[in-house]
C-alpha cells in the first residue's frame, strides 16, 4: 500500500516517528513531496526559532531514508481538481501522481471522500491506518513502538507509559490495541 504523508502527521515527533518506523518495517509505502515537508518544517515554527532548524535535519533524513517517496510537484494535475481548502490540491495531486491508495491526514474536511474516491484514493486518519497495520502484523507494529518509546524515553530521561505516550500522539486505538505491551507506569 502507498500512502501520502500529509504535513499535518509529521508532526507530532511520536507520529512521525511510528509511521517512518511501519514503513521501515515494509508495512506499507510512505509518499510525500518538497512542498509536504516544507510544510511540516514551517509548521514547527510555534516551537520556537530551534524547532524548524530541526525539523528540516529530520526532513533530509526522512527523504534520505526514502529517496523513492518524494515526489514532484505536479501542477498540471492541480489545476483540475477542486478541493475545499486549495491549499490542499497539492497533496491530493502528490497521491494522484505516486499512484497512491491512501493519504494519511487528520484533515477530514478537507479531503472529500467522494472526490478522493473518483481518483482511486481514500483518506485515512493516522489512527486507524496504524491500527490497521498493527491488526496485520502485530509483531513488526510492537517492535515499531518500542523502538519509538525507547527513544522517547532516552531524550526525556523519564520512563514512558504507551498508553500516555500514544494519546499524546492522538492514537487512541492503536494505543487500546497495543494496551497489554504496557510496561511502564
Amino acid at each position: 500500500m502507498k500512502a501520502v504523508l500529509d504535513a499535518c502527521v509529521l508532526f507530532p515527533t511520536v507520529l512521525r516517528e511510528i509511521l517512518q518506523g511501519a514503513a521501515e518495517a515494509g508495512l506499507y509505502q510512505p509518499v510525500f513531496s518538497d512542498r509536504i515537508l516544507r510544510e511540516w518544517v514551517l509548521a514547527t515554527a510555534k516551537l520556537g526559532p530551534v524547532a524548524p532548524v530541526i525539523a528540516e535535519g529530520e526532513a533530509a533524513a526522512l527523504r534520505a531514508a526514502f529517496p523513492r517517496a518524494v515526489i514532484r510537484e505536479r501542477t498540471d494535475i492541480e489545476a483540475r481538481l477542486v478541493l475545499p481548502d486549495p491549499n490542499d490540491l497539492h497533496v491530493l495531486a502528490t497521491a494522484i501522481a505516486a499512484g497512491a491508495d491512501a493519504i494519511i491526514t487528520f484533515n477530514a474536511q478537507d479531503f472529500p471522500g467522494h472526490v478522493l474516491a473518483a481518483e482511486g484514493i481514500t483518506r485515512r486518519d493516522p489512527d486507524g491506518f496504524l491500527w490497521e497495520l498493527q491488526s496485520r502484523d502485530p509483531e513488526a507494529m510492537a517492535r515499531v513502538i518500542e523502538v519509538v518509546r525507547t527513544k522517547t524515553e532516552a531524550i526525556s530521561g523519564q520512563p514512558q507509559a504507551l498508553k500516555s505516550l500514544l494519546k499524546r500522539a492522538r492514537l487512541f486505538r492503536l494505543g487500546k490495541a497495543l494496551g497489554g505491551l504496557d510496561q511502564n507506569p
